[in-house]
C-alpha cells in the first residue's frame, strides 16, 4: 500500500513558477510509475505528467509539455513537478497518483492509477 501527500501549492501570477511535491509512504514506492494529475473547477481530472519507477522516461500532456519537469528520488520517496511559465488555465487541484508499473508503457490513463494524494491547489492570476 501507499500512501501520497502533495504539498507546494498555492497562489502565483501568470509567468511565476511553483514547484509541487508528492511524498510517499510504503517500501515499494519504486515500483509504481508516478503520476501528476490535475482539476480544474468543473472540469474532468487531467493528466499532466508521469514518470517511470526508475526515473528514466517521463511522459507530459501537451497542455504541459516545455513548461513542466517531473522528477522522483526513489531514496526518498518524492515525487516533484516543476512548472514554469504558468497560465491561468494551470489553475486546478494537483493530484499525484501511483500505478503499479509492470511494462514499460507509460500511462496517462486516470484508471489506471490506483492510489491518489488528496491533492493540492493552484491558483494562477493573471
Amino acid at each position: 500500500q501507499v500512501q501520497l501527500a502533495e504539498s507546494g501549492g498555492g497562489s502565483v501570477q501568470a509567468g511565476g513558477s511553483l514547484r509541487l511535491f508528492c511524498a510517499a509512504s510504503g517500501r515499494t514506492f519504486s515500483s509504481y510509475d508516478m503520476g501528476w494529475f490535475r482539476q480544474a473547477p468543473g472540469k474532468e481530472r487531467e493528466f499532466a505528467a508521469v514518470i517511470s519507477r526508475s526515473g528514466a522516461r517521463t511522459y507530459y500532456s501537451d497542455s504541459v509539455k516545455g513548461r513542466a519537469t517531473i522528477s522522483r528520488d526513489n531514496a526518498k520517496n518524492t515525487v516533484t513537478l516543476q512548472m514554469n511559465s504558468m497560465k491561468p488555465e494551470d489553475t486546478a487541484v494537483y493530484y499525484c497518483a501511483a500505478h503499479w508499473g509492470s511494462g514499460n508503457v507509460l500511462t496517462a490513463a486516470t484508471s489506471e492509477y490506483y492510489y491518489w494524494g488528496q491533492g493540492t491547489q493552484v491558483t494562477v492570476s493573471s
